[in-house]
């Protein structure tokens, strides 16, 4: 992993230039433990030290019990500590009056940089979190066995408060018939891809009791007699979601649950109505989102500026929603009610121990469902206006709920709450079983983070981060199968592609040195000229303009040569009732954009990059 401590280097010397300080000794610890220990003293030891970085900021002092593994210098740490210097007080560990903002950045872009790099865990990190998904499921039941009535009953009456309209009207769309499923792009348990899924073939009696199959499998009535090929699954036959294992970061992988084809299609359709639905009601609009993350970054920003507003984040917080919870939500509206429980898998199968087992499910949904990250958003605010209203002692009213527009949100797990309610919206979210991620929640200081987005003090200190392993040069692909060989090509042209990204954020970031230093980098790789951001061309973005290397003759426009994504959709032809079908669900009277979907579709095998001739902007 050279090629990855290179470029700390040179983030690091530019970085320094920026504080007017200097990183030699810094260069020289990260190269000498990098050889020690491995690549996750960059993945893991580091983001860990940024964690103990952004606590002394949330309280104002550094803690020596903190930064383990790292020496001290007087009462801060000695690595990066030309940065420390002009945050804290040497001396005291205190937190100065003015902390330098580009120094602050430069910590957490040195520390936090390779946190999230794609890697694959060692097995004894992967054997853990399916370990982890099965000890979260045990808390879920406890939770739902130790909950008091009572708890249960405000839970219940405060959502009715916050979503008597917003689920009326998606109550009234799934009597009315007005649901219309949908596809989804991803994966699927039964390993239906791209148009097949149009010809499905099995469909649960428990949804046939709410979307009868021959309105959503069926272009019209006239096909009724194509219903004898579908496979009838009653509850006990249902197929489970499969629970898999993503690369989310070297330290933990992340566990998502592949819905069947039948469930995803109807959960497309009612998280589609949730979303009309919520866009035409100013209460839930105000409190939620799962479109844009924009509203709740905007509120971090004010809460790093007055310190008023703090953000929160849950851990495993999909696979702690209680599905008690979700139907003591939707008691007051019986269609809706039904209809999500009709959509959700109960059981999912996981390959634990080396053996396959299926688990009965107590929580509503792993991340794979279409309407975990939806419901999940509902469940949280819910839960957010009890505690506030345990904090005012006693009942919530509308007027109340309205007074919090613009002070509370949650996008997903990424919560806002007023620092005045704080202690008591986390004692109510444990109340109900989630667990709050104190390494990523704060409301002291002037720190805030949400969505992606990391602020001090009202200015952005996010971080650009490396997402892939670095190429360095060109490599010949060594001979394999060819579904082997295809599949590293792919992965060689994903590094490309990441590289030119990074590159490009740097830029954007004012890391203009280290970006020279990318630049030679992919020079070396492919052709790399200058283009605009809209150009379908690999190409490094600047602020003064793209360049042309010749005229189109016809559109005269200029045109530069380099690298393209050319992605060719896997063959897969439709035709028949199935074809027909695809037509009747478009959302729009527009043609298809692409008029072979009937002959290819679906998500690409494989990224391909191919040299060509293309607009410059």
């Amino acid at each position: 992993m050279k090629s990855l401590t290179l470029l700390w280097q040179e983030v690091a010397n530019e970085l320094a230039t920026w504080c007017c300080t200097s990183t030699s000794l810094d260069i020289k610890t990260v190269k000498t433990r990098v050889e020690n220990e491995g690549v996750s003293f960059l993945t893991i030891t580091l983001p860990n030290f940024c964690t103990d970085f952004q606590k002394s900021l949330a309280q104002s002092k550094v803690d020596r019990n903190q930064f383990q593994g790292f020496t001290f210098t007087g009462s801060l740490p000695r690595f990066l500590g030309g940065f420390f210097d002009l945050v804290f007080d040497r001396g005291t560990g205190l937190l100065l009056d003015s902390p330098n903002i580009d120094a602050i950045y430069s910590i957490r872009q040195l520390t936090l940089m390779f946190g999230k790099i794609l890697l694959p865990c060692s097995d004894t990190r992967k054997d853990a979190a399916i370990e982890g998904y099965i000890e979260c499921e045990k808390a879920v039941k406890e939770a739902d066995f130790t909950r008091r009535s009572q708890e249960t009953d405000d839970f219940h009456r405060i959502s009715r408060l916050l979503w008597a309209n917003l689920f009326a009207t998606v109550d009234n769309a799934v009597a009315n018939y007005e649901i219309i499923p949908k596809h989804g792009p991803g994966a699927t348990a039964d390993r239906l891809k791209g148009n097949q899924k149009y010809n499905q073939t099995e469909w649960t009696t428990r949804l046939e009791e709410v979307f009868p199959s021959d309105e959503f499998l069926l272009p019209n009535r006239n096909y009724f007699s194509n219903l004898n090929r579908i496979d009838w699954l009653e509850p006990g036959k249902e197929r489970p979601v499969r629970v898999v294992l993503v690369p989310k970061t070297l330290k933990t992988p992340r566990i998502i649950a592949i819905e069947p084809t039948a469930m995803q299609y109807a959960q497309q359709g009612i998280l589609e109505s949730f979303e009309n639905a919520i866009w035409a009601d100013d209460n839930a609009r105000a409190f939620i989102s799962w479109k844009s993350s924009y509203p709740n970054q905007k509120l971090a920003r004010r809460g790093s500026l007055t310190g008023n507003l703090a953000t929160l984040d849950l851990s495993e917080a999909s696979d702690r929603v209680s599905n008690q919870l979700v139907k003591v939500m939707f008691r007051n509206h019986p269609h809706l009610g039904e209809a999500v429980d009709a959509t959700r898998s109960r059981k999912a199968e996981v390959f634990r121990k080396n053996n396959t087992e299926v688990i009965r499910l107590a929580k509503f949904a792993s991340m794979g469902s279409a309407l975990c990250f939806p419901i999940e958003s509902l469940v949280f605010m819910t839960v957010i206006f009890y505690g506030i209203e345990k904090e005012l002692r006693r009942p919530l009213t509308l007027g109340d709920i309205k007074s919090f527009k613009g002070q509370v949100r949650t996008y997903g797990d990424d919560i806002i709450v007023p620092v005045r309610y704080v202690r008591a919206v986390v004692s109510s979210l444990e109340t109900f079983g989630f667990k709050v991620n104190a390494s990523k929640s704060f409301w002291t200081g002037y720190f805030r983070e949400s969505c992606g987005k990391d602020y001090y003090l009202g200015e952005d200190v996010s971080i650009v981060r490396v997402r892939r392993v670095i190429p360095t040069q060109q490599r010949s692909v060594p001979k394999k199968s060819e579904l082997k060989q295809r599949n590293a090509v792919s992965e060689r042209n994903q590094e490309i592609i990441s590289l030119v990204s990074l590159r490009n954020q740097l830029y954007k970031r004012g890391l203009w040195r280290t970006t020279r230093y990318l630049d030679n980098l992919v020079e070396r790789i492919i052709p790399f000229p200058a283009v605009a951001e809209t150009s379908s061309i690999l190409g490094k973005h600047n602020f003064t303009g793209y360049q042309s290397e010749r005229m189109h003759p016809g559109l005269q426009i200029p045109l530069v040569k380099g690298m393209k994504l050319v992605n060719v959709a896997p063959s897969d032809k439709l035709d028949d009732v199935g074809a027909l079908l695809k037509f009747f669900l478009k959302r729009s009277e527009e043609p298809f954009v692409d008029r072979k979907h009937l002959e290819r579709y679906g998500r690409p095998e494989a990224v391909d990059i191919k040299l060509r001739w293309a607009a410059a902007y």
